[in-house]
């Protein structure tokens, strides 16, 4: 029997297909129907796929509309790309290709410049196009040997820190994540739908919720500019003595004031002896807080949001650069969406990038443009591995010069 692609999906479709989605991810291979009606509320069939061998559901895969954070701030619109899976008695027959291509030629129809994934196992998206773009470290704290005072743990700058629930940071915490959103390259925007469920208002069945203590920062001014969620177990050992954990689930912040007040206050709660700090950039300000560094190990440091241009122009002028310079850029695209060889000119001042006849600087596949556009990785280290061709000397040092930033991006979500 012939595996028939259905997209838009229909709606008749949706519990098969979160059946197959949960059966790829596995999870338990049903479909509530309290989770049939969640997704029905958020997911846009128009842009979601499913294969179907007769009646079954084979393979899923959906899309939707993101904004991700260009360096300097400016934002791009993005094909953020989620739910894929394909069920394992129907591997190596195409079925990813086929909804990959269907996808990535609508979103290149729709003018988004870029198509973004989390991806959940590193070889599988090389050959779209796609290249990890930002990456994120875990530390796990030892809070004993950390060197911070509990007993001197108030804001120091003349802020607060307080509790607070559920609904002000369903209200709060929106505008403070757009104002993070502002600054930090590699954010990408929230939904209402990502506040709800994030906050235990709407919850998929079959997957625990234990309600976070949620905590925020308010500068001396009263602005709030931080966030903290995070969750704690109960652990004793013998002779009572306590050894809990404590668990970052989200610490948004857009000051260092802030940043610096909310860690040390999670480090100072009583009776919490470790602290999992969650997903954070690489450079995260964290070890360098502690009167001993050594306290913050790392337990997982790992790729995370991966890019695929679609609109190279547009990639490349939407962002900001610190200093002048020009290049050629030969792109090779397999899939004919992007390549192609383009002339930019950058400087503080702005950008311009068209394509070209002049011969090239660098060449490259378009998944190492995913990888440099963000500012996270060297050309020069690229060239050195063989995956750029500098055609002109010093072409890598010039292309480090203008797209390397001082702070590295970070992606703190996951869709």
């Amino acid at each position: 029997m012939a595996l028939e692609l259905r997209t838009p999906l229909p709606d008749s479709d949706l519990a098969n297909w979160t059946v197959a989605l949960n059966t790829g991810f596995l999870r338990p291979p049903e479909a509530p129907k309290e989770e049939v009606e969640l997704r029905r509320e958020h997911i846009d069939l128009s842009r979601t796929q499913g294969v179907f061998d007769g009646d079954r559901c084979v393979a899923t895969f959906r899309s939707f509309a993101q904004r991700l954070t260009a360096v300097g701030g400016a934002d791009v619109p993005a094909d953020a790309i989620s739910n894929v899976a394909v069920s394992a008695t129907h591997r190596r027959r195409g079925l990813l290709n086929r909804m990959m291509e269907h996808d990535l030629r609508a979103a290149k129809e729709r003018g988004e410049a870029v198509a973004t994934l989390i991806a959940a196992e590193y070889p599988i998206y090389g050959r779209y196009g796609f290249g990890p773009a930002t990456w994120i470290t875990e530390w796990q704290v030892d809070v004993p040997r950390a060197g911070l005072d509990p007993r001197h743990s108030a804001p120091v700058d003349g802020g607060r820190v307080d509790f607070a629930d559920a609904d002000e940071v369903r209200k709060l915490g929106p505008a403070l994540h757009e104002r993070l959103r502002a600054t930090q390259h590699g954010v990408i925007d929230r939904s209402d739908h990502w506040w709800r469920t994030s906050t235990g208002q709407r919850q998929y069945p079959n997957r625990p919720w234990t309600e976070p203590f949620y905590v925020l920062y308010r500068s001396p001014d009263g602005s709030v500019d931080g966030l903290l969620a995070y969750t704690v177990d109960d652990r004793w050992e013998s002779n009572k003595r306590p050894h809990n954990t404590a668990t970052v689930h989200e610490l948004t912040t857009v000051t260092p004031a802030a940043e610096r007040a909310l860690w040390h206050f999670l480090l100072s709660v009583d009776w919490v002896t470790r602290v999992n700090t969650g997903r954070r950039a690489p450079d995260d300000l964290l070890p360098l807080l502690l009167g001993d560094p050594r306290a913050a190990q790392v337990t997982t440091y790992a790729d995370w949001l991966w890019l695929r241009p679609l609109d190279v122009p547009q990639l490349l002028e939407t962002r900001t650069y610190p200093a002048e310079g020009s290049l050629v850029l030969e792109l090779r695209d397999t899939a004919g969406l992007a390549g192609g060889r383009y002339f930019l000119e950058a400087g503080p001042d702005g950008a311009a990038c068209a394509t070209t006849g002049r011969t090239a600087d660098l060449t490259m596949d378009i998944g190492e443009l995913s990888t440099l556009w963000l500012g996270d990785e060297s050309a020069v280290r690229l060239a050195s591995l063989g995956r750029i061709a500098e055609e002109r000397p010093g072409a890598a040092a010039l292309a480090d010069r203008l797209l390397r930033t001082p702070r590295r991006p970070w992606c703190p979500d996951v869709f």
